[in-house]
């Protein structure tokens, strides 16, 4: 009995979740209220504060789940080219982008990483949790120690701030499309990593056959491949 009771109860919490992140994406956090919410999630008003106690709850489990999914699929998308740190570096960087104009919670969180936000929601990511620059720029550090060996630790740092950075920047005030800013922002965090050169076949700029000779401007537009 008492696993039918959790699994209901998980049930219900995602069912509110689910509600209220359809109503936050339609008509934004300030205006949201409990009774709505309930109402959408099809629950008592009672039970919803039973369950999470306040609007804020809510909104902190709702941030908290949408920036575990969206880091589990930014490492999906970097270990489907794991050892590969250009190819990785882009499909990580196309992925946030593409989130970032599908998904306004996401889009919102992230840029309220920049200070760009004015939603109360998201006060959480600044005043009360971790930022989401520190978490970002942890999780990416911590991959590339395992999957880049051959970099060194100070080129490491440099390529995962640049990598954080630039996109954030580039969600802020987007200048091409998300797989066309990918390929430049992947080309400028290999040329960090390697400022020599990447060793053949190491997934860097030597081994690309589409890397622009020396000399050339690492910002400048390359094909999709």
């Amino acid at each position: 009995m008492t696993r039918f009771r959790e699994t209901v109860r998980s049930l219900m919490r995602e069912q509110v979740l689910d509600a209220a992140y359809g109503l936050v994406a339609g008509d934004g956090w300030g205006v949201l209220r409990m009774t709505a919410i309930a109402r959408e999630a099809g629950i008592s008003r009672q039970t919803l504060y039973n369950e999470f106690g306040s609007k804020e709850a809510i909104g902190r489990a709702l941030v908290q789940r949408e920036l575990e999914r969206f880091l589990v699929g930014i490492q999906g998308e970097l270990d489907a080219h794991r050892g590969e740190l250009e190819r990785s570096a882009r499909a990580g960087v196309g992925y946030t982008l593409r989130q970032a104009v599908g998904n306004p919670l996401i889009r919102s969180v992230l840029l309220a990483a920049r200070g760009g936000a004015e939603d109360d929601l998201l006060a959480y990511l600044t005043t009360r949790t971790e930022p989401v620059f520190g978490t970002a720029m942890s999780l990416l550090d911590a991959y590339a120690t395992e999957a880049w060996p051959d970099v060194d630790a100070e080129s490491r740092g440099l390529a995962v701030e640049t990598i954080v950075r630039l996109t954030v920047s580039h969600i802020v005030q987007p200048v091409a499309a998300p797989e066309e800013t990918a390929a430049r922002i992947a080309r400028i965090t290999a040329r960090v990593a390697y400022p020599g050169g990447a060793p053949r076949g190491a997934g860097g700029t030597a081994a690309d056959s589409t890397a622009p000779p020396p000399g050339a401007d690492p910002t400048a537009s390359v094909p999709p491949r």
